[in-house]
């Protein structure tokens, strides 16, 4: 495990089964606002053990024509990319090298707000899937833990705005991840998360 800035502008969080790079001063301008007024956000529901919650957050899937994506049995069919984000895809895009042909947009409206333990595993998203997921608006705790090897040690980032966290790697088989709910009194969060289906 390293936590040492590698270049001017990330930071290597993980570097064990997988790799995990943080960018906390990615963006320049303040797209929150506009972002918020302009996705077409939807309360999704999840059935777990025979009963059905609705998701502890809001989503919206944009992408590519006909690049469908889904979890949990939730299925999501893609939004036409906006202006403002086909800007930010392409500023990852050039910052990481990596090209994407969807995005899941997630609003975390409050602390209560959250995303449970999970790994970013679908099988349209291929066998070792990047994933580059840009934060807005308030700071939010991201803890990743491994799977299978309990003597490691959970890793903990606070999420800033404006920010940059590059998944790679087998980081999706080794590591589960999740986005803690938080008593404190925080504003919203829109979480934008680049992926590149395959299939």
């Amino acid at each position: 495990m390293i936590d040492l800035f590698l270049s001017e502008d990330y930071k290597i969080v993980l570097d064990r089964d997988g790799e995990v790079r943080y960018y906390p001063h990615f963006l320049e301008d303040d797209y929150f606002d506009l972002l918020n007024s302009q996705i077409e956000w939807r309360q999704d529901q999840i059935t777990l053990y025979g009963k059905t919650h609705d998701v502890p957050r809001l989503q919206a899937w944009y992408g590519d024509e006909g690049v469908e994506y889904g979890y949990s049995n939730i299925p999501l069919s893609p939004k036409p990319w906006t202006k403002s984000l086909l800007e930010i895809k392409s500023l990852v895009e050039q910052k990481t090298g990596h090209h994407f042909n969807g995005c899941l947009c997630n609003l975390y409206r409050t602390g209560r707000d959250y995303a449970s333990w999970h790994s970013d595993d679908e099988p349209e998203l291929g066998r070792n899937p990047v994933i580059a997921s840009v934060s807005l608006g308030d700071t939010r705790k991201f803890v990743l833990k491994h799977k299978t090897n309990k003597g490691i040690e959970k890793v903990e980032i606070e999420l800033e705005d404006k920010s940059l966290l590059l998944m790679l790697g087998s980081l999706q088989h080794h590591w589960k991840h999740q986005l803690n709910k938080t008593q404190k009194a925080v504003g919203p969060r829109i979480n934008l998360t680049f992926r590149k289906v395959i299939s």
